[in-house]
């Protein structure tokens, strides 16, 4: 009796080869500039205004309502100013831009929390220059509205 051909057709690689672990690979995303929530509300807020003064005003769906609440939630930022002094205060570790906008979301108070959490920086930032950048960003921090 002859052997019988597999009835299943080989997989297809899945094109995803990201991963944030301590070694980053965003890979086709590695280019691609990221926001933190703060800055993507602070977005979303002035291409809204923009277009409502326009004759294309941007409609309002369930999933544009759910996103600003979700972004009113999780912004850790609100004025425009402390979004740009953050910024500028992450500018300073020399660290991908990806890890920037996770730090600016996750808002850890110490600097072996952002390690743990966003481990392809274990190795690129010291423990005392992550610690003051983080003290930094803690004095900017909106704690009541």
């Amino acid at each position: 009796m002859a052997a019988q051909q597999p009835r299943t057709r080989p997989k297809e690689k899945v094109a995803g080869d990201e991963e944030a672990t301590s070694d980053l690979n965003l890979g086709e995303f590695a280019t691609v500039p990221t926001l933190s929530n703060s800055e993507t509300a602070l977005l979303l807020s002035a291409v809204k205004e923009k277009r409502m003064n326009t004759k294309n005003p941007l409609p309002e769906g369930e999933i544009l309502t759910k996103t600003e609440d979700y972004l009113d939630v999780f912004s850790r930022f609100k004025r425009k100013e402390s979004i740009a002094a953050v910024e500028k205060i992450l500018e300073q570790t020399n660290l991908a831009r990806f890890e920037r906008s996770q730090i600016a979301n996750l808002c850890c108070e110490m600097a072996e929390e952002v390690k743990i959490l966003i481990p392809s920086i274990a190795n690129k930032i010291s423990d005392v220059d992550l610690q003051h950048a983080l003290d930094e960003i803690s004095k900017l921090r909106n704690f009541v509205d």
